[in-house]
């Protein structure tokens, strides 16, 4: 039994060798894809289309123009698409593409009302879910974007990346396994989802950001 053990052991570090590695690449291709050639259809568009200025955008963004709004989230989407395909400040613009993605979400893809997680649930769809003459959704496709967009912000674009090579040139590769398991960790595990549920469920997202501020202090309480 101790040799399965060992033998698994071994081929398992192995594999999160190997993940270094190829892992995070195929996130990053396919995102970089799929966000590039919307932000690309946006710029090949004159003005800002009156759909999108006519969408209703949670604070901050309802206090902007609806032409900047557009030309942000065009730009975001294009440099994005072209940093995560080269692995560079990933983390930034992965998080950059999070933030896009929740307001989608919030202004086109999430329910008009609900009442349970079960009515909620039936807006997981990819075509538009109406019952009784009300919208119940369609925010599956951009879930799953934010499910994927998540790996790249807590772990980065890996060792085929322009980032990994960053820090090799700078001579700071030793950052590439070294891992800090406070709270202050945890803190930030808290608060990345808490700032996407603080739009979608706004009770949820408050929870989460009030664990991520208490785990920050008793980080810092601690020494």
């Amino acid at each position: 039994m101790s040799n399965v053990t060992e033998w698994y052991d071994r081929m398992t570090d192995r594999l999160r060798s190997a993940g270094d590695w190829v892992a995070p690449l195929g996130l990053r291709l396919l995102l970089a894809h799929e966000f590039y050639k919307a932000g690309v259809m946006k710029a090949g568009v004159e003005g800002t289309p009156g759909w999108f200025a006519g969408k209703a955008f949670p604070i901050p963004f309802d206090w902007f123009p609806a032409s900047l709004n557009w030309t942000m989230v065009t730009w975001i989407e294009i440099l994005a698409g072209i940093a995560l395909v080269l692995g560079l400040f990933t983390r930034f613009f992965a998080f950059s593409l999070v933030m896009v993605t929740t307001i989608a979400i919030v202004s086109t893809h999430w329910p008009e009302s609900w009442s349970s997680l079960g009515q909620l649930w039936e807006g997981y769809s990819v075509s538009r879910v109406v019952e009784d003459g009300e919208f119940r959704g369609n925010f599956r496709v951009p879930m799953l974007f934010l499910a994927m967009l998540l790996p790249l912000v807590f772990m980065g674009g890996g060792k085929l990346s322009l980032d990994h090579a960053l820090l090799k040139l700078t001579q700071r590769g030793d950052l590439i396994h070294e891992r800090r398991g406070d709270f202050l960790a945890l803190s930030l595990a808290f608060l990345i989802p808490g700032l996407i549920f603080v739009y979608l469920i706004p009770m949820w997202g408050i929870v989460l950001i009030i664990a991520a501020i208490a785990a920050a202090v008793y980080n810092q309480v601690r020494g």
